[in-house]
């Protein structure tokens, strides 16, 4: 079973092609990663061009895609999900989603509990508790550093490495998320028939855009 995974929920633009056998073993194909965080679009595209001829593979060749579905700045979050939804109707295949903190969390193979984070921008963080890098206990939420009762577990992630004064403790690898983790969790999820989300964007606040009231009255002098 081959999966193509990217996400673009952080300035990171990742992307890998994994595979499993009839055993549910994980072979990773191949993976890049960049940091850019304003140029998710022009990246994405041309690196999973390239994933695909360094592993010898056609987009036909695939049989799921799974995308991060964030939470994460709103640009650059929908260029991943647009891609993968463009993709996975284009191809016929089944497209899922991810959640950008467990596939970071899943990367660090931890068996203890720890906190995952990254950045929200406006001074707050995404942040979620972990039980081990499998198991998530509660909602991923958004908060300012200082408002987060750490509890002395060690942190993960940007959004830790970039308040560790707020937060009082420092931050550990990884810091922005891999795609060939998302994709070995994603296969694993599949080959165990946990099933996966709809590759929706999961969004915590408001968008900062309103639809404009009313317009403003004007008085007319007349002399």
């Amino acid at each position: 079973m081959l999966l193509l995974a990217f996400d673009t929920a952080t300035p990171a633009v990742t992307a890998a092609i994994g595979e499993t056998d009839p055993d549910g073993a994980f072979t990773l194909r191949a993976g890049a990663s960049s940091v850019d965080a304003r140029r998710h679009g022009e990246l994405l595209t041309p690196t999973i061009q390239d994933l695909l001829a360094e592993s010898g593979l056609t987009l036909a060749d695939l049989d799921h895609i799974a995308v991060g579905t964030g939470p994460g700045p709103y640009t650059g979050l929908r260029v991943g999900l647009a891609t993968g939804h463009a993709l996975a109707d284009a191809l016929g295949i089944p497209c899922h989603g991810v959640t950008t903190l467990d596939a970071l969390a899943f990367a660090t193979k931890r068996t203890e509990p720890f906190l995952g984070m990254t950045d929200a921008r406006r001074k707050e963080v995404f942040w979620a508790r972990y039980e081990d890098h499998l198991t998530r206990t509660g909602e991923v939420r958004v908060d300012r550093p200082a408002e987060i009762d750490t509890q002395g577990l060690p942190l993960v992630g940007d959004g830790a490495r970039m308040y560790t004064e707020a937060l009082g403790v420092e931050a550990d690898e990884p810091l922005l998320p891999d795609a060939a983790a998302m994709a070995e969790l994603a296969l694993l999820r599949l080959h165990r028939g946990q099933g996966l989300s709809e590759p929706n964007p999961l969004y915590l606040r408001r968008p900062d855009a309103v639809e404009p009231g009313a317009p403003k009255k004007v008085r007319q002098w007349v002399k």
